[in-house]
């Protein structure tokens, strides 16, 4: 118990550390200091949420608790499976946990610090690209959309929700300068598709596409990152057939998947039956789920708020010429929403557990979050232009005073 409070007050301290080495602003490192206290505080409630209810994280401390040293170089070194990524879970929790002896509740808090860095790539991205920080009902919505709370609560247990949050952050982060950062966008995709592959191949098309239609990138590099996207979208498709079980890219063999897991996912308490849903509804569902309608708990609660927030930001973003907006988006900003859509699209097909929905959406939301950002400081940019052109024009034709 002692060695556990003097690990966590170590990452405690180690996080405003992490934000103390940033060349950012003293108000941008107050604003990241408090994050850093609101992730710290949900990882100690994911803690407790997952003692009292079990879970797969449990699963993967445990798995990893009992793992001999063989086990964890034999799952290294084999092929990719269907259960690869549960197996490469228990193997990175070997290490903290059998060679640093760290119990179930450190091993929780250093994932903490994880998810932070997570946030931490988010931010930098926001403050890069985003110029201005504008309102919605007298409300600043950076970095208020950054503490949402189950965006926290899913991104700092000691699982495979906490590093893919991570590894999307990161790839998205590299992506911003890529030939500097080309080995930070390797290490966050070898890492995801360890654990999901799948989730790597709508990483890789997202940004590929963002590559094929943003024209403010030089023809040359652009070149380059799609054949380079595109070869490791190949090398990564047989893996994903393994992982899904799927024979072939059909769309037969994906409706047969998407029943098959949404057979599997209604099992929960929380589960809803989507079947008879047309595939738009099922959409929304993914997306605003659980709502008031939905309570079953305080959980539902706060995710009821946070929807209703998002589902009325969406509603205004589609509103402001969304089309115009996208297409005026930074690369990273068009890549990361392109992410989002592509994952609505696809995982909406087999979720059915308003629960999985809410852990499986976590790691697309910052997509929506950010082009949220971007449309609300485009549509200010837009105006304050309209403002400086109509002052020009007032000014050019002013009346000459007579002599």
């Amino acid at each position: 118990m002692v060695i556990d409070l003097i690990i966590s007050l170590l990452i405690f301290v180690f996080g405003f550390l992490l934000v103390l080495s940033i060349k950012i602003s003293k108000r941008d490192k107050r604003n990241l200091n408090l994050l850093w206290v609101y992730h710290y505080l949900f990882s100690i409630v994911n803690f407790l949420y997952l003692i009292y209810n079990g879970g797969d994280t449990l699963m993967f401390w445990k798995s990893a608790h009992d793992m001999s040293p063989t086990d964890f170089i034999n799952i290294l070194t084999t092929a990719y499976s269907s259960s690869q990524g549960t197996r490469i879970m228990g193997a990175i929790n070997y290490i903290p946990v059998n060679l640093m002896g760290m119990s179930f509740f450190s091993t929780t808090i250093l994932y903490s610090i994880f998810g932070f860095i997570a946030f931490i790539f988010l931010y930098r991205i926001c403050i890069q690209v985003i110029p201005y920080n504008s309102k919605f009902y007298k409300y600043k919505l950076f970095p208020l959309l950054f503490f949402l709370p189950n965006l926290h609560f899913w991104s700092s247990g000691p699982g495979k929700d906490t590093l893919l949050f991570l590894c999307i952050s990161m790839v998205a982060f590299g992506f911003m300068r890529t030939y500097k950062r080309f080995l930070l966008i390797i290490f966050g995709l070898l890492l995801s598709f360890a654990i999901r592959p799948h989730v790597t191949l709508i990483l890789l098309l997202s940004f590929g596409f963002a590559y094929v239609i943003n024209h403010k990138i030089s023809v040359p590099q652009r070149i380059f990152l799609v054949l380079f996207i595109a070869v490791a979208a190949a090398l990564i498709i047989p893996s994903v057939l393994k992982f899904t079980s799927m024979d072939e890219l059909s769309m037969d063999e994906l409706n047969r998947f998407s029943n098959t897991q949404a057979g599997n996912l209604s099992v929960a308490g929380s589960g809803v039956d989507l079947s008879s849903y047309p595939y738009p509804l099922k959409v929304l569902t993914f997306l605003y789920r659980p709502f008031f309608f939905d309570i079953n708990g305080i959980p539902a609660v706060v995710a009821s708020f946070e929807n209703l927030l998002l589902l009325l930001l969406s509603i205004k973003v589609v509103r402001s010429r969304f089309v115009t907006t996208f297409r005026a988006a930074p690369l990273v900003v068009q890549g990361l929403f392109l992410f989002f859509l592509m994952g609505a699209l696809v995982f909406s097909m087999s979720m059915s557990n308003l629960g999985i929905i809410l852990r499986e959406r976590n790691m697309f939301l910052p997509g929506l979050i950010l082009f949220i950002l971007w449309s609300f400081s485009y549509k200010q940019e837009l105006v304050m232009k309209k403002k400086k052109n109509i002052f020009s024009t007032l000014q050019t034709n002013k009346p000459i005073k007579p002599l």
